[in-house]
Formats: structure tokens, sequence, C-alpha cells
């Protein structure tokens, strides 16, 4: 049995399982989705939302932002009080406001509009007690992605809410999955018992998909 890594970057990573059966790969690809503990925001204390996204729909589409955080410097919530040894504590305040120096004929809310898109950068982290010492490392809690669009906002409409992230496993909920999805397929080995040339070599050749028989 061994294990041989094809691609592995920031979002993808592909290996081969040489020697083991079917039912293990796929036992690797359920513990991939199901028991790998990561940091997720589950808990939203909304101050303040005049935005058209009703609390509940902000509430879910804030607990699907990944968050970058080592989770094995954490603690399961359970059933105790929260501290800086179980969860993370995020803000997001944002107002939209209109732009002083829009064009007349800009239709681009971009331009026209301050802080009309609210997007997972926003996100600020409030380091709680022994957390502040985690501050500029590789350690420091932030979303994975900057870019993730959160809500869209209009002049007078405010989101101000509290964020709590706690460690759990994706068997309790999607958020906790650090996969977005993990697959496998079988990659059988293929034996030819005689040596093929001229046109034969050729027709078996089409026979499979590119890149598997080479003349």
């Amino acid at each position: 049995f061994r294990i041989d890594i094809i691609r592995n970057n920031e979002t993808e990573l592909e290996f081969d399982m040489v020697g083991v059966d079917a039912s293990v790969a796929n036992a690797f690809r359920r513990i991939l989705i199901a028991e790998v503990p990561t940091m997720a925001i589950e808990k939203v204390f909304i101050m303040n939302n005049t935005s058209i996204i009703q609390d509940e729909m902000l509430a879910h589409r804030l607990g699907l932002v990944p968050i970058k955080a080592d989770p094995t410097a954490f603690e399961y919530l359970g059933e105790g009080e929260a501290t800086d040894l179980n969860t993370i504590v995020f803000k997001l305040h944002q107002k939209c406001a209109e732009a002083k120096d829009a064009p007349e004929d800009s239709t681009l809310p971009s331009e026209k509009y301050v802080n009309s898109s609210v997007y997972s950068r926003s996100l600020e982290w409030d380091p709680q007690g022994s957390q502040s010492d985690w501050q500029d490392t590789e350690q420091a809690c932030r979303p994975v992605h900057d870019d993730i669009l959160i809500a869209k906002l209009r002049p007078g409409q405010e989101i101000n809410v509290v964020l709590h992230c706690t460690k759990g496993t994706g068997a309790t909920h999607a958020k906790w999955s650090p996969v977005c999805t993990a697959s496998y397929r079988l990659l059988p080995e293929i034996v030819l018992l005689e040596d093929i040339t001229g046109e034969l070599a050729d027709e078996l050749q089409e026979c499979f998909s590119k890149g598997v028989i080479r003349v």
C-alpha cells in the first residue's frame, strides 16, 4: 500500500492510493467530508440589519463563509460558555451611503454608492484573551477567501453583526466540512497479453480515453 501525491495546491489535492480496496478509498472520502474538524460560524448576533436580506438568510450565508483557523488550537464548545479556548469572534459593520464624488451619468453601484457590496473581507477578527498573541502570525484568523459576496446594500441600509465561530465536523453540518467535495475513481491496470502493432494498435488506442494507450 502506498499513496502517490499527484497534485497539491491551495484549493485542490489529488492522490493515488495504490494497493487498497475501493472500500478503503471510500472510507477516506467519507472521513474527509464528515470527520475532519474545522472552525465555522455557528452563532450570529444581529444588532442591526436593514438590508433586503432577512435575518435568517443573512445568518445562513455568513455561516457558509469558510474560516481560516487552526482547529487543533480550540476545544469543542459543548454546553459550556464561549471562551477564547473554544470560540473565535468576528465583527461585521457596514453601512451604505451616496458617493459624493460619483459621476452624474454613472449607473454603476460601485461608483454611485459607498459600501454597496458586503464581502467576506469585511469580517474583522476580534481576538479574545490569549488569541491576541496570534495577530500578525500564521495563526491569525480570517476568511479563507476575501471576495465572497454576502449582501448588497443601498444608501441608508446597514448590517451590524457579531459572529461566533466554533469547532465542529461535517457530520453535524456541511459548513464544518473542510472540502467542498471529495470523490474517488478506480484506476485499473491494463495488461496486454501479446504485442499489438499496426492498424490493430491504432484501433486499440481509439477504444480508450486519450492518454491511456500510447502507440
